[in-house]
């Protein structure tokens, strides 16, 4: 029997606000209850990016609830976590974020098949008012040629 990954939260605003580019899968680095409040569907990374301090990917405002059954031992909700990526994958990202009007935002946060949470990061620049617009007419102009296509049949 094959396990597969449980996709948790996705950013879906990502793709609207942003043209992504390169995509990385980071490791999470979480203290005691995080990772039972994260299996429990508990965690949202709409408002998370992620920065590098110190030589080491930290992502921030990633919010994850405090697990219920957890006592005095509860993590912060909205505390940096450190993120886990090979060296390469972190001199690729330093040297793509000096560009000026980019930045790294998680897109996907998962359950591995071995049990350990990861979190799907792209390369992203921001996206101009014109360009949301254009998207908007392309996804549109999709779903009036699927609903044609289906109407047929």
């Amino acid at each position: 029997m094959e396990e597969k990954e449980i996709i948790i939260a996705k950013n879906k605003k990502a793709r609207y606000e942003y043209t992504l580019e390169d995509e990385f899968t980071a490791g999470i680095v979480l203290q005691g209850t995080e990772i039972k409040s994260i299996r429990n569907s508990k965690a949202r990374i709409t408002e998370a990016y992620c920065a590098i301090s110190s030589g080491e990917l930290w992502v921030r405002n990633m919010y994850i609830e405090e697990y219920a059954a957890g006592s005095y031992n509860n993590h912060l909700p909205k505390r940096e976590r450190k993120l886990l990526v090979n060296k390469s994958e972190l001199k690729k990202i330093v040297k793509k974020l000096k560009d000026n009007g980019v930045t790294c935002i998680p897109t996907l946060l998962f359950i591995s098949a071995r049990g350990k949470a990861n979190l799907k990061i792209s390369i992203a620049s921001g996206k101009k008012l014109h360009d949301k617009r254009e998207d908007l007419k392309r996804k549109d102009a999709s779903r009036q040629i699927d609903r044609s296509e289906s109407d047929r049949y």
